[in-house]
């Protein structure tokens, strides 16, 4: 077969960034009969693509047009009447990106991460929401296989319309955090944001990610100790620094492992996720994890997380006490349940969707 992968995410600095590096990387890793073509599109980045494709190396070639994002939204998911099969040659499947929907003769495979911009429309950018929306509509009537990343995803594509025999359920894994971080790297990321003595963690910051019912279970669980919260990630909302509060922005992968790493609990009691791969790298860190009891976050946690009700303040502070109380316990189980997950089987499913073709 000669399969075509739409990677023209791998330059920004996303989950799906991770999600397209880490499934091409493993997929040329482990299948010695196909070939590969990695299609990307970008104007400003043009370079960047094409260099960043060069590091593939096996049965691949690649296909980098200066074709910008808003252009290729236009072209594919308004217009949709110019195929993608010119820019890519003679393929049997295309795997397209999370951005457009092209039409093409190809079997169609796309992952579908999560339908936040669909299911919450007020809290992201119009211009995103539009594109996913429109994107969503093709992949309805046109794609043979869906892919997504979490039983709970599953459902929710069903809900908005998808045929529950098109998709396939495959699991993602930790990218950024492969074991702690040193001590001498946790020292230097917490002196750079000015934090001392221990300290809980949580990933992303804004309304879907409960941010303000964290500070307040934070501040109900953090009475009369000498503890720290830190959030991890840039907003849209102004939220004031309080008292043993620090947000840090945008952080490097060091950084970001450091953090975690460094922490005592990661806290993750976000409302939906598609996957929540904080949880797993939290496991990786060596971390205890607290999270929501809904959404897909207990297929990835299991029985090695504090689940909690994310609406509830006081279940989020329950569930911070638990884990500062059960370290070990906690640490011994997240050591096992992320064997449960790699991005090598995440490979060997999706070559497993790609033979469905030759069905």
């Amino acid at each position: 077969m000669k399969i075509a992968i739409d990677v023209s995410p791998i330059i920004y600095n996303t989950g799906v960034s991770i999600y397209t590096k880490e499934i091409v990387g493993n997929l040329l890793k482990i299948d010695t009969q196909n070939d590969y073509v990695l299609y990307g599109g970008s104007f400003r980045q043009y370079s960047a693509l094409k260099a960043q494709v060069k590091k593939y190396t096996g049965r691949v070639e690649s296909r980098i047009y200066p074709i910008p994002p808003v252009v290729a939204d236009l072209v594919w998911n308004r217009i949709h009447k110019f195929p993608i099969d010119p820019l890519l040659g003679k393929v049997d499947v295309f795997h397209s990106s999370d951005w457009t929907q092209p039409p093409t003769k190809a079997f169609k495979v796309t992952t579908i991460h999560d339908l936040s911009p669909i299911r919450f429309p007020r809290q992201m950018h119009p211009r995103i929401v539009s594109v996913h929306r429109a994107r969503f509509n093709w992949i309805k009537k046109e794609a043979d296989i869906v892919i997504a990343p979490s039983i709970a995803t599953k459902a929710d594509l069903i809900d908005y319309g998808i045929r529950e025999e098109k998709i396939r359920v495959i699991g993602e894994a930790a990218s950024i955090i492969h074991a702690p971080s040193t001590d001498e790297q946790i020292q230097k990321v917490k002196t750079k944001y000015n934090i001392d003595g221990n300290y809980i963690v949580t990933v992303g910051v804004g309304q879907r990610k409960n941010t303000d019912r964290l500070i307040q279970a934070f501040e109900k669980s953090a009475a009369g100790q000498n503890l720290k919260l830190v959030l991890i990630g840039r907003s849209t909302k102004h939220f004031d620094d309080g008292r043993g509060i620090r947000f840090t922005g945008h952080v490097s992968d060091e950084e970001f492992a450091a953090l975690i790493s460094g922490s005592q609990v990661m806290v993750y009691p976000s409302l939906y996720e598609g996957f929540g791969l904080p949880i797993l790298e939290a496991f990786n860190a060596n971390v205890p994890v607290v999270t929501s009891n809904i959404s897909s976050m207990p297929e990835v946690a299991g029985d090695a997380a504090v689940l909690v009700d994310p609406y509830e303040v006081e279940s989020i502070s329950e569930g911070i006490v638990k884990a500062l109380k059960n370290q070990k316990g906690l640490k011994a189980k997240g050591l096992t349940q992320k064997l449960k997950f790699s991005w090598l089987k995440a490979a060997e499913k999706t070559l497993d969707v790609y033979k469905e073709s030759r069905d």
